[in-house]
């Protein structure tokens, strides 16, 4: 039976914790940055975890399931 490919799309946007976590970055960081607050894109920058119902999809992408 063949290996599953990883989807390199998601590969380079999704990064799976030690305890099973997906995190992503946020949007809306790219441009137009000049009329956001300051704390908004501090806030950002930060990572942020992958809702559950999105978790299945995104392992499958990354062919982990």
């Amino acid at each position: 039976m063949p290996k599953m490919k990883t989807n390199r799309s998601a590969a380079k946007r999704f990064r799976i914790t030690k305890n099973g976590k997906i995190m992503r970055n946020h949007a809306y960081r790219s441009h137009k940055t000049g009329k956001k607050r300051r704390n908004t894109l501090r806030e950002l920058r930060k990572k942020d975890v992958v809702s559950s119902t999105d978790k299945y999809r995104i392992l499958r992408l990354l062919g982990k399931k």
